[in-house]
This record gives structure tokens, C-alpha cells and sequence, in this order.
């Protein structure tokens, strides 16, 4: 989606609504949204235009029946308790809380207020529900990733790079999906003949000498789970993978279109629309307690043809054929 069509569905989403609600005097219900990145990020916009447009579809339009107050973390932990003790005090009918961070923020506020959380992949582990099928409380909302899909990040890493013997998890371990991931990769790695590093970072110079010491492992290559910590360094991490010649697997795409190797993962912006069903369903009287936790429908690979030829890798035709989109 461009930009201009991005802020175009921005303003303008009324142009989905019903007829028979347009033109009709409406209660305004009030959403919160806490957001993990930067209000002026490019991706940002475009998932938020996700939620929108998928609000627009049942009949939500900001400035006509709804207002949404968001606040944007640009990236960083610290402002989510400010920002969750914010958003509760303004009541909002219902939260959309982005990122596990978010969530663990917005659950200390409010056991009452509606939540619907979106990139979350272990949901159960961190407390914010009973189980899938009956999250149980005030929280829902759309899974990200299951545990297991380390599996085949792991596969596509030794497909692309068949002399790989061993690969690095590089995540940042106070993100509470970690453990998670790492209990999965540790449990597949072996079957692939892939020899597991544990390479917990927090910041950039943690970045720097976690790849530093992977490069001075012959035949080795990296999978990066989802992390806010890493998304923010993305640029870092993949002129790094580079310098240090480290094929790489990545769960978001925003690192292969920065001239990373591969990725492999949800489509961010159907996930958003997944969200806005919730909100929606929320707003007409469903309780979070009873609606189970949506899977993702829609998972996309990328590859950068660029980056696999200064690597001296060639892509298997079989990942080119099931790719998504091709960076050449």
C-alpha cells in the first residue's frame, strides 16, 4: 500500500461504511491503542491503516461513531506504563494493545477494560489468558506466532545455506516470549544437525559483539524471532549480517526490505484487520472472556536476491516459487 493510499484510508474510511448507518446519529465509542514503534514509521501507518480499514468494513469510522486515543512507544519499554495508566484513565469501550510489553502494561491498569492484543506469541506463558479456546479474563485478541514455526525458520536457514552447522537465536531474553522461542529452536535445531547458540542482546553494542563472536564460527548463520529490541536495530543487525558475510532468517519482512536475507512470518497488516474483528465484535456486546484467540490466516516469505548473491548463496528454486515478493 502507498503512502498517499494509506493516508487517503486514514481520512477518508467512510467510504465503506453501510449505507444504512450513513447519515444516521451515533453514539461515539472510545478505543485506546497502545502502539509498540513510532507514530511516523512507514509500517506503522500501514498496520494502523490495516486496523482501520478493517474497523470501516463493520461500520467504525473514526470521526463518525468512534474516536481512537493512541499512544506510541516509538520503539522503547519505558514510556508503556505511562502510556496504559493514560489510556485506562480515559475509559475507553475497548484497548488494542500492540506488542506482549503493551499488554503486561495495560493488565496492570485495568482487569475490567476490554483488551484486544495483537503480535503476541505466547499469550498463555505470560498470563494474559486461561488458554486459547477460553482466554477467561478482559484480554483476547490475535496470535502471532506458535512455538513452533522456529522450526522452519531453522529449515529455510540450512536450505539456503546447505554447509550451515550452526545458527544463533538473537533476541532480547527480558522479552517474554524468549523463552518460548528458544525452548522450541533448542528442540529442532538437533534434528537439522544445526549446533544452537543462545545469544541474548538488549542493546546495540550487545548486538555488535553477540555477531562479532557468531562470525568467528565457521558455517554458522542467525534466526531472529520477533522482538521490538531488534526491529529497532534492524539496519544495525543486517549491515552486520552482512559485514560478516551471516546468511539469516528473520520473522518480519521490514528486515529483509532493509537488505536482510530472508524472512518468513505473519502478514502484519491481516493480523491488524484480524484485530479490529475483535474490537468489533467487543463493541457490540461480546465479552473478551469468550472469544478465543485468533491464529493467523496469512503467512508470507520474502527473499532478497541481492543480499543471497553478495553472500554467495543461490537461492533453491523451490523457495523462490513460494515467495511472496523477491527483492532483486
Amino acid at each position: 500500500m502507498k503512502r498517499r493510499e494509506i493516508i487517503a484510508l486514514l481520512g477518508g474510511a467512510a467510504v465503506g461504511l453501510p449505507l444504512a448507518t450513513r447519515g444516521q446519529a451515533e453514539a461515539t465509542r472510545r478505543i485506546g491503542a497502545l502502539i509498540a514503534f513510532a507514530k511516523d514509521d512507514p509500517e506503522t501507518e500501514e498496520r494502523l491503516a490495516g486496523f482501520q480499514q478493517g474497523l470501516a468494513k463493520r461500520g467504525w469510522v473514526e470521526g463518525r461513531n468512534i474516536h481512537i486515543d493512541y499512544r506510541f512507544a516509538a520503539g522503547r519499554a519505558d514510556p508503556f506504563p505511562v502510556f496504559a495508566k493514560e489510556l485506562v484513565a480515559l475509559q475507553p469501550d475497548v484497548i488494542l494493545g500492540h506488542t506482549p510489553g503493551a499488554i503486561v502494561a495495560l493488565q496492570r491498569e485495568t482487569r475490567t477494560i476490554p483488551i484486544v492484543f495483537v503480535n503476541v506469541s505466547d499469550p498463555i506463558g505470560m498470563g494474559f489468558i486461561a488458554s486459547l479456546p477460553r482466554p477467561g479474563g478482559n484480554i483476547t485478541g490475535v496470535l502471532h506466532y506458535e512455538a513452533t514455526i522456529i522450526g522452519k525458520w531453522l529449515a529455510m536457514l540450512r536450505e539456503i545455506a546447505p554447509h550451515l552447522t550452526g545458527a544463533a537465536l538473537l533476541a532480547n531474553p527480558k522479552v517474554s516470549s524468549y523463552q518460548y522461542f528458544l525452548r522450541s529452536a533448542e528442540a529442532t535445531a538437533p534434528s537439522l544437525g544445526i549446533d544452537l547458540t543462545d545469544s541474548p542482546v538488549q542493546t546495540a553494542a550487545g548486538i555488535e559483539r553477540a555477531i562479532e563472536e557468531l562470525a568467528r564460527r565457521p558455517n554458522s548463520g542467525l534466526i531472529l524471532p520477533p522482538d521490538a529490541s531488534t526491529i529497532v536495530h534492524r539496519d544495525l543487525i543486517v549491515a552486520l549480517a552482512a559485514r560478516h558475510r551471516l546468511p539469516a532468517v528473520y520473522a518480519l519482512k521490514t528486515f529483509v526490505v532493509a537488505g536482510g536475507l530472508m524472512s518468513y512470518g505473519t502478514d502484519q497488516n491481516d493480523l491488524f484487520r484480524l484485530a479490529a474483528s475483535y474490537v468489533d465484535r467487543i463493541l457490540r456486546g461480546d465479552k473478551p472472556a469468550d472469544l478465543p484467540v485468533q491464529a493467523p490466516t496469512r503467512f508470507e516469505t520474502t527473499v532478497n536476491l541481492k543480499t543471497a548473491k553478495a553472500l554467495g548463496l543461490d537461492v533453491p528454486a523451490h523457495l523462490l516459487v513460494a515467495a511472496d515478493e523477491v527483492i532483486e
